[in-house]
């Protein structure tokens, strides 16, 4: 541990500990992450009402596509980050993470612009309910303005987590997450000013995470520290950073952009299907904490050592990481398939929308381990640098396929139980094709051939 900055230098100590000790914080901090995603669902569901609601929800897809990409991003310059940590290389460390910000600061601005405009055009393309379309589009343009910030945050979380500090990103999601809820009360429960209000509430929050953790890396002793005069793009950095993001950057847009073409399909049901789903969604993003987490600890873990060259901690760090968080989802998909009535019903409690949310956590909550199986060797995989293995197999099963199951199989059977099932199915096959992959290929002998 890097007691002036906060790191942890993963390419020591015992594995299994620094490995936990490592995703703690991360668990945590996607746990704040998913509290304050859902504070706006859970309060204009119960302060506005279904249709609110079921407005937020159609919007989220959209806004993890247009973040997604560079979130993605920002998980290759982690990976580069990692390494040049591992190994001890000062001046590319610097050079890399401040390059990072300066690209992150471009993607934001366009972000803005594309978002504030085309909003009608692609929420209509979505075939969004014309009850909800004028709650979404307030709400998405609201949004748009302040993702910016949500840009930078991803991005400095992400060079944060590269160093081994997981901690500090932690303490300031909490911050924020206090901030949301607070100003969604205030401003939605209390004044009652709708989703246009929770929409800037959730960009303020953001705006507080960001800036704090930019203080962080600008007050830090260490070599690496930030300064603003030196936040420029620098390209043969630039170009190394795509190289290893623009597969997960690609990954992440594409199956964001099927998982629109997927709300697409739910639109086409009632507003309470919507709605539903939705509520799910966010009970869902609760599950997905072992599973991001682990993700994130093996990528980093795997990237800060082999740039150390201390491939045999590779492998163990791989083996512990996978079966902990397969059997952590499992636990909470069990609880999640047991307790969803009450859990769905905390951000609507009409029957109708209750019934939906539950119907679809009874179909998908059982199967998290084998989404957990599929994250976990993909965070493995990007950390070696094999960041475009996971990606063909993510787009061709979670992508095409999903799509193609639910586009064919709506035409015969136009029932949501269509749409429920083709998670349960794309994850199970994406995890059989990651298991061959890691059984047939040579990911693990290439190590060998690197140390010798």
């Amino acid at each position: 541990m890097n007691g002036t900055a906060g790191a942890m230098d993963l390419t020591k100590g015992p594995i299994r500990k620094n490995l936990i000790l490592f995703a703690i914080p991360l668990m945590l901090s996607n746990l704040f992450q998913q509290l304050y995603n859902a504070a706006d669902s859970v309060i204009v569901g119960n302060f506005v009402g279904a249709a609110a609601l079921a407005a937020v929800s159609s919007s989220t897809p959209l806004i993890n596509m247009m973040v997604g990409f560079f979130n993605g991003m920002a998980i290759g310059a982690g990976v580069v980050i990692a390494r040049y940590f591992g190994a001890g290389d000062m001046k590319n460390l610097r050079t890399a993470i401040h390059t990072d910000i300066a690209f992150g600061i471009i993607c934001g601005i366009v972000l803005i612009v594309v978002g504030t405009v085309f909003t009608p055009i692609i929420l209509e393309w979505m075939q969004t309910p014309e009850d909800i379309m004028p709650e979404s589009v307030e709400y998405f343009r609201i949004y748009s303005l302040g993702i910016l910030f949500s840009v930078l945050y991803n991005i400095m979380m992400g060079i944060m987590n590269a160093i081994g500090d997981s901690r500090h990103p932690l303490y300031y999601l909490i911050i924020s997450s206090i901030v949301n809820i607070f100003l969604d009360l205030f401003l939605v429960g209390v004044i009652g000013l709708g989703v246009g209000a929770a929409a800037f509430a959730t960009i303020m929050s953001q705006a507080v995470s960001s800036l704090l953790c930019l203080r962080r890396l600008m007050k830090s002793n260490a070599p690496y520290r930030v300064r603003l005069r030196e936040i420029r793009i620098n390209p043969i950095m630039l170009r190394h950073i795509i190289a290893f993001g623009l597969p997960s950057g690609v990954q992440s847009s594409v199956i964001n952009f099927a998982n629109i073409i997927v709300q697409t399909n739910i639109n086409t049901f009632a507003s309470a299907a919507v709605a539903g789903s939705g509520s799910y969604s966010k009970i869902e993003g609760f599950a997905f904490l072992p599973i991001t987490s682990f993700s994130l600890s093996l990528t980093t873990f795997v990237g800060q050592n082999l740039g150390a060259r201390e491939y045999d901690r590779v492998r163990e760090g791989a083996r512990f990481g996978i079966i902990c968080s397969v059997i952590l989802a499992e636990c909470i998909g069990l609880l999640i398939f047991l307790l969803s009535p009450v859990l769905v019903s905390l951000f609507n409690a009409t029957p109708e929308v209750v019934a939906f949310g539950v119907r679809q956590a009874r179909i998908e909550a059982l199967f998290y381990c084998c989404l957990a199986l599929s994250h976990c060797i993909a965070g493995v995989l990007r950390g070696t640098g094999k960041a475009t293995v996971p990606m063909f197999i993510m787009l061709g099963v979670w992508c095409i396929f999903r799509v193609s199951y639910i586009s064919i199989v709506l035409l015969f059977v136009h029932r949501i139980e269509v749409v429920y099932s083709a998670y349960p199915i794309t994850w199970t096959i994406s995890a059989v094709i990651f298991i061959i992959y890691l059984m047939k290929a040579d990911w693990l002998h290439a190590l060998d051939r690197h140390r010798s």
